[in-house]
């Protein structure tokens, strides 16, 4: 069999976070810089249990030694299961990543579906995104409790997405490319104490907190209509009206609420949190013009990192061999 190399982008959410887990619509859009996907690339070997080597977390080990609850061995699992292997052959696996850990970009989920995606093509029965993006729920579910989906989802299809949960998703086609730029705070968001915190709130609150909801999911429906119509000022304002109603919600940081100043104070159309929050990145949407200027101010109001990127409207290959 033939050696494969699979990929798999980084997410952001560009409206919706937090009120996703409760039925309302979120919007989400890959990210596909180098510097922000998993990698993960397979080779034959002679012989032996596979072989697997993760240069971030320094793992270095085979398939036997992993303790059966591993993310990389329930993944080597449930790829098993849907294929009906009953052994491995022998193989060298090597997972790279440079998307941030706990920053709210979908580390596990990117690593996740490039996981499935490359074991399935590696046997030579690769599986349809539909496939791999109900295993790649399976294993986030394994080790997130309840998410939503939306991570798996929008990495699998690599496609912008309007998300609703346990609806059928919808791909979305922006009228104008969409330039953004991310700002990492540095600081690990904990998205499971985030979510946890929010519902906590919400069961002491349920009335002022639905409320908050509400008007999330109402300006993300406005914020869909103004990306299909090219309404960059409309989508910036409704953005930054996001992030003040996540910061209401309890789930921004002083480190995000700085970024996100910055950011507007330097001409951006409109800025916001990402993710889980509570450390983790910012979103800014900039004109092509303004991304040095917007980019210098969030490195001197403290990100340890600027990414920027444009939202595409066709996904890239993703699986190749050689």
């Amino acid at each position: 069999m033939p050696a494969i190399s699979a990929s798999a982008p980084a997410k952001i959410i560009l409206f919706g976070e937090h009120t996703v887990v409760y039925g309302h619509p979120a919007i989400a859009a890959p990210v596909h810089e180098v510097e922000a996907r998993v990698t993960i690339t397979a080779q034959p070997t002679r012989s032996g249990p596979p072989e697997i080597e993760a240069p971030q977390i320094g793992l270095k080990t085979t398939l036997d030694r992993l303790q059966a609850d591993h993310p990389i061995a329930c993944a080597f699992q449930l790829v098993a299961e849907a294929l009906g292997l009953d052994h491995w052959p022998a193989f060298h696996l090597r997972l790279t990543s440079s998307i941030p850990v706990a920053s709210g970009m979908g580390s596990s989920a990117a690593t996740a579906v490039a996981l499935v995606r490359a074991l399935s093509a590696f046997m030579g029965h690769p599986l349809s995104d539909s496939e791999v993006c109900a295993l790649a729920y399976r294993l986030e579910q394994r080790h997130h409790g309840t998410p939503s989906g939306i991570d798996n989802t929008v990495i699998t299809f690599a496609r912008p997405i309007f998300f609703v949960r346990h609806q059928p998703v919808e791909f979305l086609t922006f009228a104008k490319p969409i330039h953004l730029l991310i700002g990492d705070t540095g600081i690990k968001g904990l998205t499971r104490e985030a979510v946890a915190g929010v519902r906590q709130r919400w069961e002491q609150d349920p009335i002022g907190y639905g409320n908050l909801f509400q008007a999330i999911a109402d300006l993300t429906r406005r914020a869909k209509e103004a990306l299909m119509q090219g309404e960059m000022e409309v989508v910036g304002t409704l953005m930054t009206e996001n992030h003040r109603l996540l910061v209401e919600m309890g789930v921004s940081s002083p480190e995000l609420n700085r970024l996100v100043e910055a950011a507007l104070g330097a001409g951006a159309l409109g800025a916001k949190l990402s993710g889980g929050g509570q450390g983790g990145i910012m979103i800014a949407l900039v004109h092509p013009q303004n991304v040095h200027q917007v980019g210098q101010a969030l490195r001197e109001a403290g990100a340890v990192n600027v990414l920027s990127t444009e939202v595409p409207a066709l996904p890239p290959s993703r699986v190749t061999l050689s």
